[in-house]
């Protein structure tokens, strides 16, 4: 089993859709698996919850999503949503979503 961190920055919403594919793989693969929305990446959140994307409900609801970057939520203008998605804020390095607590746990980090 391995423990794997998807940290995503990009907002192109194809790619991140990549990360989500992946992540959900992995899981079912019997792995440990977390998300991370971080820089602009924070702006899919609200399409997401809007469009109902299946693949990130998928991974909303089997607790794959680690949470949010609060500085980034604030500073793109999607605060208020990603509070409605109900998502974690995340905000442990400098009011960002940092890594490096899942370094400790042994995660391995794909960035995106």
């Amino acid at each position: 089993m391995e423990k794997i961190l998807f940290y995503g920055m990009i907002k192109e919403k194809m790619c991140f859709q990549h990360v989500l594919m992946n992540a959900i793989d992995l899981y079912e693969d019997k792995n440990e698996v977390k998300i991370i929305f971080e820089g602009a990446s924070v702006t899919l959140v609200p399409v997401f919850e809007a469009e109902q994307n299946p693949l990130y409900l998928k991974a909303k609801n089997l607790g794959l999503i680690a949470g949010v970057c609060l500085a980034c939520s604030k500073m793109l203008g999607v605060y208020d949503d990603v509070v409605k998605s109900e998502l974690p804020l995340l905000s442990d390095m400098n009011a960002h979503a940092g890594m490096k607590s899942y370094i400790k746990e042994g995660y391995k980090v794909v960035s995106i």
